[in-house]
C-alpha cells in the first residue's frame, strides 16, 4: 500500500557522464572523475555543510530519476552474471527498484561558495549528470568498512580492459586545456567496458559511441584492449566510424 511520504532534492549533481551508457557500474571505477553536486533552495547554505570536511568520504542519496517511470520488477538480470541469472532486485544494486533510490560512496574534494550557490566537488561518482540528490551523509569508516563482509557475485572489483587512443583521438584531446583529465577519465570509464553483458567476452565489429564530458568519444572493442578512434565536439547523432 502507498504512503503519503513525499521527497525533495537538495541538490543536483553535474558529471562528466552525460548518458546512462556512459556511468561506471559502482562507485569509485573512475577515480578521476569530478563532479560537482549543486545545493537547492532552503539546503543551499553554508550552515547545512558546516563541519563536512572533516570528512574525506560520503554518502550520496540520490533518485534514479531516468528510469522512475519504467517501473520494476521482482528479478533483474545484473550485468555482472553476464545479463542472463536472475536474481532479486533487493539482491542487486539494479536501478530499476520500488522507490528508485540509490546510494553512493564518494570522495569529497572541496566546498566552495560563489555568489551565494554552495557547491561540493566530488570525486568517484557513478551517477549521470544532472542527477537529484536526496540526501548526503558522512562515510564513517569504522562502521561503513566492514573488512570481512561478503560481496556476492560482486566480491571482487571488476579486472579493467587496456584502453588505447588512435593519433586522431590523441589530436583532438591536444586542442583541450584538460587534455590529461579528460584522458584519463575517458579511458577508466572505457576500461569497464560499458557494453551490455550478452556482448562482453564475444567478437564485436560494431563502434561505439559515448557522451562524456562536452565529447562524443567513439571506440572498438577489441580482444585485448579498447581503441578510441575519434573524440569530437558533441553531436545528438554522431557520424559512422
Amino acid at each position: 500500500m502507498r504512503s503519503p511520504f513525499s521527497i525533495t532534492p537538495i541538490g543536483t549533481l553535474q558529471s562528466p557522464f552525460k548518458e546512462k551508457f556512459a556511468v561506471p557500474r559502482q562507485p569509485g571505477l573512475a577515480p578521476s572523475a569530478l563532479a560537482h553536486l549543486k545545493l537547492h533552495d532552503d539546503a543551499n547554505q553554508i550552515e547545512a555543510v558546516r563541519g563536512i570536511e572533516q570528512y574525506s568520504h560520503l554518502w550520496l542519496l540520490f533518485l534514479f530519476d531516468q528510469n522512475l517511470e519504467k517501473g520494476w520488477r521482482p528479478t533483474v538480470r545484473p550485468p555482472r552474471l553476464g545479463g542472463n541469472e536472475r536474481i532479486g532486485v533487493f539482491a542487486s544494486r539494479a536501478t530499476f527498484r520500488p522507490n528508485g533510490i540509490g546510494m553512493s560512496a564518494v570522495e569529497l574534494v572541496d566546498v566552495s561558495q560563489d555568489n551565494g550557490q554552495v557547491t561540493l566537488t566530488l570525486r568517484g561518482c557513478d551517477l549521470v549528470d544532472q542527477t537529484p540528490i536526496i540526501d548526503i551523509k558522512p562515510y564513517i569508516p569504522y562502521s561503513d568498512s566492514i573488512a570481512d563482509a561478503q560481496g556476492g557475485f560482486a566480491q571482487t572489483k571488476p579486472t579493467p580492459m587496456d584502453v588505447r587512443f588512435s593519433d586522431n583521438a590523441l589530436q583532438a584531446l591536444s586542442q583541450s586545456p584538460y587534455q590529461a583529465y579528460h584522458q584519463r577519465v575517458i579511458s577508466e570509464v572505457l576500461a569497464q567496458d560499458p557494453r551490455p553483458a550478452y556482448k562482453q567476452g564475444k567478437k564485436d565489429d560494431k563502434c561505439y559511441a559515448v557522451h562524456l564530458f562536452d565529447f562524443n568519444v567513439r571506440f572498438y572493442v577489441q580482444p585485448t584492449q579498447i581503441l578510441v578512434v575519434a573524440v569530437e565536439a558533441f553531436v545528438e547523432t554522431p557520424p559512422h566510424c
